[in-house]
Formats: C-alpha cells, sequence, structure tokens
C-alpha cells in the first residue's frame, strides 16, 4: 500500500475513534475527515464531494418531507396509534411494534419507514411519559432484520444481484434471501424482546424543553373524533406525561373525579392541568380541539394553531377580564388558558383578570405572530412549534400519494429517488404540506453524513485500503477449508459494513469471496450470500445504516448505546446465517 491507502484507514480509523469519544457531532466529525483526504490529495474535489449529488441523499432528504406530509395529514398517528398499547411494560411496547415492521420491511425500503415512525414514536412516548430511547434502536433493527427477507428489502441485496449479474452468474430470486433471512429475522426479534430491554439506555428525549410552564385547558370532544364512545382508559388519557384529566364537563354536569371507565361522549369538555407539549400533542387528535370561552370562527378551524403572548404592563387588557376585553375581536385570537407568577391560574377563562406578566395560550390565526410580534401589548408573542391540528381531511390523499410511491419504487417503474420526489412535490401540490413545514422536517445532519461517508468510502476503495485489509483477511484462513473461508467473508463483509457503508462492504468483499470459493473449490453462491447477510446484519455501529443515523439524533444516544446493544446481535446473526448458508447453499 502506498501513503494515500495508509493516511485513509488512519483516518477511518480517528473517525470511529471521535465517534466513540463524542468528541463531535457525526456530521462534523465525517465532514472533517472527508475534507482531510480532499486536503492531501487523496481524493480530488469532485471524488470527495460526489455523494452529495448521490441519488440516496436526494431520496432520504425527500423521504423526510414524505414523512412531515403523511404527519400533518394525521395518517402517521391513524397507524402507529393501532400499533402502540396504551399501557404495558417495554417488552409488550416492542412486540407490538417491532413484528409487523419487520414483515413490511421485507418489501419496502426500511428507511422511510424508520424516517416516518421515528417523530410518530416520539409525540407518543411523550405523551405516554417513555424514555423514547427505549425503542428508537429496537426500530431501527426490526426494520433491518426485514429486509433480508426479500431481494427488494434492503439496498445491499440489490447491489449483490447486479454483481451477480454482471459476474455472469444466475440472477437471485424474489424470495432467494428468505432461507436464511426468515431464521434470522426471527432470531434477532426474539432478541429484542427478550435481550434488548436489559441493555437499552433510558435518557431524556433531547427535544423536550426544560421549561415546564403549567396550564389549565379545555379540549372538547367533536363527533368525529375517533375517541367518542371510547373509556377514559382505552383513549390513553389516564397517565399522560406531565397532564392531568381533572373533570369532564358533559352539558354543564361537571364529572369528577374523572375515573378510568368513564366513557367519552360528542361535546364532551376535557379540563386538563399539565405542560404545554402534552397538551400540544392531543390537540392534533382529530375531532379533539382547544376551547375558549368564545366560539372560533368555522373558517379558521383548519387553520387555527397556538402562540404564547406575555402580557405587558402598557397593555390595555392590564385589570380587565378576558370576556370584558373582548380579545377575539380586538386580535383575532380567543385565549385558550393562562399561566402567572410560576403557576396555572383556573377558574372560566372568561373571568380571568388579567395583570402584567401574565402569560397567555393562545388559538391564533397564521398571521397573529407578524401582527403583534412588535406590539406594546406584550412583551414577548411566540408561537407554539407544530401545534397546527392534522388536516385530517386530506389522510387518504396522502395515503394514496404514499400508495403510488411505494407502486412506482416495487415495480420499478420509476427510480427510488424519483418517486419520493414526485410523492413530496404531489404533497405540496395537494397542500397534504406546506413548504416551511417540508423544510424543517429535512434533517440535514443526517444527509451530510451519508454523502460524507460515501466520500470517504470511495478513497478506502480508490486507495486499494480496503482490498488490502479484505485480503489479508481472507488469506489468513484460506487453509482451514471452505467453511472457514466462508465465515472470514461474512466477518469480513461484517467489518466494512461497520466501519464504512454496507454497500461499499459489499463491492468491495464481493470479487474477494468469489475469488476465494474458486480457490476452495466451492460453488460461489453461498459465498455471494455470507457478503450479503455479513453486510447487511450490521448494527453495533451508529454509521453503518440510514435508519441508524435517523434515530440517533432524536433518540439521545451515544456510540457506545450501539455497540452494547448490537454487538450481541451481530454476533446472533452471524451465527444463525453461518448455519444456514452451508444447507441452503452447499459449498
Amino acid at each position: 500500500m502506498d501513503w494515500q491507502a495508509w493516511l485513509t484507514i488512519a483516518v477511518v480509523v480517528g473517525l470511529v475513534a471521535a465517534l466513540a469519544r463524542g468528541v463531535a457531532a457525526p456530521d462534523l466529525v465525517f465532514m472533517a475527515g472527508l475534507v482531510l483526504l480532499a486536503a492531501a490529495g487523496v481524493l480530488t474535489p469532485e471524488e470527495a464531494f460526489s455523494g452529495f449529488a448521490n441519488p440516496a441523499v436526494a431520496t432520504i432528504a425527500a423521504l423526510f418531507a414524505v414523512s412531515a406530509g403523511l404527519r400533518e395529514t394525521g395518517a402517521l398517528d391513524f397507524t402507529l396509534r393501532r400499533l402502540l398499547p396504551h399501557e404495558g411494560n417495554d417488552r409488550r411496547v416492542l412486540a407490538r411494534l417491532c413484528p409487523p415492521l419487520a414483515l413490511v420491511s421485507g418489501f419496502l425500503n426500511n428507511a422511510p419507514i424508520v424516517a416516518m415512525m421515528t417523530p410518530v414514536l416520539r409525540d407518543w412516548a411523550r405523551q405516554h411519559g417513555r424514555a423514547l430511547s427505549r425503542f428508537l434502536i429496537p426500530l431501527s433493527y426490526a426494520t433491518i432484520l426485514g429486509s433480508t427477507l426479500t431481494l427488494i428489502g434492503t439496498s445491499v441485496n440489490l447491489t449483490v444481484d447486479a454483481l451477480v449479474r454482471s459476474a455472469g452468474m444466475p440472477p437471485l430470486g424474489f424470495f432467494e434471501f428468505a432461507g436464511a433471512g426468515v431464521p434470522i429475522a426471527i432470531a434477532g426479534l426474539v432478541y429484542l424482546l427478550a435481550v434488548a430491554p436489559r441493555l437499552l439506555p433510558t435518557r431524556r428525549d433531547p427535544g423536550e424543553a426544560a421549561e415546564r410552564r403549567e396550564y389549565t385547558a379545555e379540549l372538547r370532544v367533536e363527533s368525529d373524533c375517533p375517541l367518542v364512545g371510547r373509556t377514559v382508559e382505552e383513549a390513553g388519557l389516564r397517565h399522560l406525561k406531565g397532564l392531568f384529566l381533572v373533570e369532564i364537563d358533559r352539558g354543564g354536569r361537571v364529572l369528577t373525579p374523572v375515573g378510568p371507565d368513564e366513557t367519552l361522549e360528542a361535546g364532551d369538555r376535557l379540563v386538563f392541568v399539565g405542560v404545554l407539549s402534552t397538551l400540544v400533542d392531543l390537540q392534533r387528535i382529530r375531532g379533539l380541539v382547544p376551547v375558549s370561552h368564545e366560539a372560533p370562527d368555522p373558517r379558521d378551524a383548519v387553520r387555527r394553531r397556538l402562540a404564547e403572548a406575555v402580557i405587558s404592563p402598557s397593555s390595555p387588557l392590564v385589570r380587565q377580564s378576558i370576556r370584558d376585553a373582548k380579545f377575539r375581536t380586538v386580535y383575532d385570537a380567543a385565549v385558550v388558558a393562562v399561566h402567572r407568577n410560576g403557576e396555572r391560574v383556573a377558574g372560566k377563562i372568561g373571568d380571568i383578570v388579567l395583570q402584567p406578566g401574565d402569560t397567555l395560550l393562545l388559538q391564533t390565526a397564521p398571521g397573529f405572530l407578524q401582527a403583534h410580534r412588535g406590539s406594546r401589548d406584550f412583551y414577548l408573542v411566540s408561537e407554539v412549534p407544530d401545534s397546527e391540528p392534522p388536516r385530517h381531511e386530506l389522510m387518504g390523499v396522502s395515503i394514496a400519494i404514499l400508495a403510488a410511491m411505494v407502486i412506482c419504487s416495487a415495480t420499478g417503474f420509476l427510480p427510488t429517488s424519483v418517486s419520493a420526489l414526485l410523492a413530496a412535490g404531489a404533497l405540496l401540490l395537494t397542500r397534504c404540506l406546506t413548504g416551511p413545514v417540508a423544510r424543517r422536517s429535512i434533517e440535514v445532519p443526517v444527509l451530510v453524513v451519508i454523502a460524507a461517508g460515501l466520500g470517504i468510502a470511495r478513497a478506502m476503495q480508490q486507495t486499494g485500503a480496503a482490498h488490502a485489509m479484505a485480503s489479508v483477511l481472507v488469506e489468513a484462513v484460506g487453509g482451514l477449508g471452505p467453511l472457514a473461508t466462508l465465515t472470514a467473508c461474512y466477518l469480513g463483509s461484517l467489518v466494512l459494513a461497520e466501519t464504512l457503508h454496507h454497500n461499499a462492504g459489499v463491492a468491495i468483499m464481493f470479487p474477494i469471496a468469489v475469488a476465494a470459493a474458486g480457490q476452495s473449490g466451492a460453488d460461489p453462491r453461498g459465498f455471494v450470500m455470507a457478503v450479503a447477510f455479513g453486510s447487511a446484519c450490521a448494527f453495533a455501529s451508529p454509521v453503518t445504516y440510514q435508519t441508524h443515523l435517523i434515530v440517533y439524533g432524536p433518540g439521545g444516544y451515544r456510540f457506545g448505546d450501539f455497540v452494547r446493544v448490537g454487538l450481541p446481535l451481530d454476533l446472533l446473526c452471524a451465527v444463525v446465517a453461518l448455519s444456514a448458508i452451508p444447507v441452503i447453499w452447499p459449498l
């Protein structure tokens, strides 16, 4: 190897060490490594940054927007609420979540599944007081396990099939991977349910605000609300994080305390006491809307959102009741709740007499923030993030767009990148998604890590560093027989997938595995499968898979979390795969 190969190896080792020690965020670490290789002349600028033009990067960006569109119309909430129980320990939650997602991942790319499920699972965890870190790693792992079932389940399998065809070998069948993929998926799911909960960390949601301002607020149950006819327990309103259902106002008859078996009816007014974030999550449920003392304008129903405003001493609202101030007439907004001196203000909203420094939770039209940000009536005006209610009337449209995207991608009618971008555009055109929400939904750090990782993998291939490393690994056991060589190919693929990118590992190990099979006098089919499963079943590094990168930040994970939970799963899948491959594809 020349100096460029040695430098590339040193950069890769440095990346892994920096990530393991948490020196900086993954996107900054990867960009530093890529720029170093470009500055040293190992890669030209075009080669270094070619990953940013890769269709996979555009695909992931579009899928983030598609996920946001489904979330904005309530489609994801509708689906996930039927998968997740309202009560039960972590194992019960994982048992309801992981097997269905693994099965779906056999026919859909796992990245969009994880991208779509992560924000909804985050909302569910906040509402039920669960640590999101207990569920996101299993979510990622379950989709990877399921992707080993079919040819189209993962890009690894498609890459292997392309290499098989180019080598003049018979193409791989659609369900050919299932022979080893099914036992691998079953063993992996058992591990996620029985062992992983003991190893997963319990950490606070990094997106949860440190401030826990509490309000008393009312939510009205509309006739189209899916909670109608359910008990408080069944509706999931009994054990909400930081929120307590204190009473139900049913036609002027107050029910308090509220028992878990009380059945909800249309027209009920639910009085909650608690933190703002959970109130926002609740009002995203179809047919559960905030109530003020003034009736809202029906034309604004689909445009309403929540904002907070602090009353200034010079405000004309001071020493007036909310009813007498005619708040809606003057400000085109309705007061939902009031917070004063670190405490919530109880009582009927219209009767509360306002004082300087009161924080008002408002139900506003879209232009309220711009109109009153500089007003002398308020110290501070800020919109509550993600408080606009879902556009449930467009749920069917968003689901149809998703189905069209999946069909076009699965049948090969359109490339996945084109299908995803068309789907994102269709969501914007049909107003299932707005431009600002689409832009906010794209996780730029994830895209940077993927693009920079592709450039670093290219350096490993071009300098011969990866080939030299893999050749040494295979040659060390070549004299021990075909099974030992098969094992070395699997482990070599696994190591490359854990340190680089799974598709890079496939490209590097495939020709070596085929050559090793020829030298051993064995059928290369089994060796090809060892490369495929070794590259796919890599769980111990957060930079191995796009799905790991998607959950890394939202789960508040550290590098060591993936090593602790993923390394035993790596070994389990290796044992199952190396036991099944020689039986299904004799050497």
